[in-house]
């Protein structure tokens, strides 16, 4: 699957987004070693802190269908900047994959591709896990 053909699934994604704080839609498009693509939207709450990012919703939405090993991911935004995931999400994905495409896609259309090494070059790990 070519990057913008998994652009295009995080921007169906971003349709479902419930942004209504900070009105900042994401989508995300998880491709998974077998084939599967899921999809996931940040889902925003009253209270901050239990909002769920779109990188998060389609990575647990692939691992409670079974997937184990995450090849790429894409993360699209209707704004004019990129949006890279957040800290939490990079930690996350650093659980099921070590050397991991993300392409981002803003509104305008324009794409950039970086690795999850590059933005999370020190990954927490416990001795003994994985």
């Amino acid at each position: 699957m070519s990057n913008i053909e998994l652009v295009e699934k995080a921007r169906q994604a971003l349709e479902a987004a419930y942004a209504v704080y900070s009105g900042f839609p994401v989508g995300a498009a998880c491709l998974w070693s077998s084939g599967l693509i899921t999809l996931g939207c940040n889902i925003e709450n009253a209270s901050y802190g239990l909002t769920m990012c779109a990188e998060r919703v389609a990575l647990f939405t692939g691992v409670a269908q079974g997937e184990r090993h995450l090849r790429a991911l894409a993360v699209a935004v209707v704004g004019a900047e990129f949006a890279v995931p957040c800290g939490a999400c990079l930690q996350v994905l650093a659980e099921w994959a070590t050397e991991l495409p993300i392409c981002l896609a803003k509104g305008s259309g324009e794409l950039r591709v970086t690795y999850l090494q590059e933005l999370l070059p020190v990954v927490f790990k416990i001795d003994g896990i994985k």
